[in-house]
């Protein structure tokens, strides 16, 4: 039977380590955490049945295996240090038998993204990225209908534009929006990426009609999320960088990032935004994990589902590395999870689901807002 692997590692750090050593996650401080990890090889989490192709019938394995560093860790520590112990929990997933690896959260945005772990290991490695950019799309245009708010005339915002994912979700939103603001660290990066978009001109495929361009800005800070009715936010921060006093009343914030950009003061505070949870996906299949990595039964990060996903096709090779990712990887990738049943998985919000309920009333106290 194919099989993968997939790399995770503490985020939300007490809490995480809790999920697989209840005692240590809750005795231990989230420094001390930190200092011993230094000295605590990969970890075993748990083996993935029940992955099945709605197409072909195909079932494949899994496992999910733990990198034991922290998002700070890994942005503080030597690099070469981070990359040994990233690797050494890829050779965890060559050992076990995995054919292709994935690498989660911040393991995927360490150095060059992938590229150098892929060099070090016989398996085949992916970042899930071309998928994780398809979804957050899709996600963010799925809401946008919900709170009525039409595509065509929407004023957008993508902020960490310039990294990898944030590149082509702006590129795909460029061309379905009315006004685009990139927002990122540095300012040379974004007047680059904001040439480029308005520089190119791609046809629909369909009619052979040039597809309307955005009007688009750029920004080092975060006033342009004033005018925001959709920001997809997709940053590498440590720490929340979205927080209550930058939106409008009726905006819709999809937050693809981990750890979180958005802070929880949002939705403790402003009951008129709608934030979602970007990247949660249907897995094909009576899937079980046999881990709560936070999620509900049967659905996975769109990274995870990119891992599986060419596992199921066989596709045993490197796939998404580096930080220039083209839209013709991310449009076979989705092509790819389509076919054998992966889908948007519904909408969560700071780890619980949206209802409908919750949807009117955000749009009810949106329009009491701007009145």
């Amino acid at each position: 039977m194919d099989s993968f692997a997939f790399i995770i590692h503490p985020i939300s750090v007490k809490r995480d380590v809790q999920r697989k050593f209840p005692f240590l996650g809750r005795i231990l401080s989230e420094r001390q955490i930190e200092f011993f990890s230094q000295h605590f090889p990969p970890v075993y989490i748990s083996e993935i049945e029940g992955i099945r192709s709605e197409t072909t019938g195909k079932q494949i394995r899994g496992w999910l295996i733990a990198c034991p560093f922290t998002p700070r860790q890994m942005l503080e520590l030597p690099e070469g240090r981070v990359y040994h112990k990233i690797v050494q929990t890829g050779q965890m997933a060559e050992k076990l038998g995995a054919q292709i690896l994935g690498l989660g959260a911040f393991t995927s945005v360490v150095g060059d993204a992938g590229v150098s772990i892929a060099d070090r290991l016989a398996v085949p490695v992916t970042t899930g990225d071309a998928y994780t950019i398809a979804v957050a799309v899709e996600s963010i245009s799925k809401a946008a209908e919900l709170m009525d708010i039409p595509l065509r005339e929407a004023s957008v915002a993508v902020v960490g534009a310039t990294g990898a994912i944030g590149q082509v979700c702006a590129e795909l939103l460029s061309e379905q929006v009315a006004h685009l603001a990139l927002i990122g660290r540095r300012a040379d990066a974004l007047e680059e990426l904001r040439a480029r978009l308005k520089g190119q001109g791609r046809s629909d495929g369909l009619s052979g009609k040039v597809v309307s361009k955005a009007e688009i800005v750029v920004s080092a800070d975060m006033s342009p999320l004033a005018d925001a009715q959709l920001i997809l936010t997709v940053t590498s921060a440590v720490h929340a960088v979205i927080h209550p006093e930058h939106l409008r009343p009726g905006s819709v914030i999809c937050d693809v990032a981990r750890p979180r950009d958005v802070s929880a003061m949002v939705a403790a505070a402003r009951d008129d935004i709608f934030v979602i949870d970007g990247g949660m996906v249907d897995v094909p299949g009576p899937v079980d994990f046999h881990f709560n990595f936070g999620f509900p039964p049967g659905k996975a990060y769109a990274c995870m589902a990119e891992t599986m996903a060419l596992a199921l096709e066989g596709r045993f090779e490197d796939y998404t590395l580096g930080r220039q990712i083209t839209r013709t990887r991310v449009d076979e990738i989705t092509a790819i999870a389509k076919k054998h049943g992966f889908r948007l998985g519904g909408f969560r919000s700071f780890e619980k689901e949206v209802t409908q309920e919750q949807i009117e009333a955000v749009r009810r106290n949106a329009k009491r807002r701007r009145k």
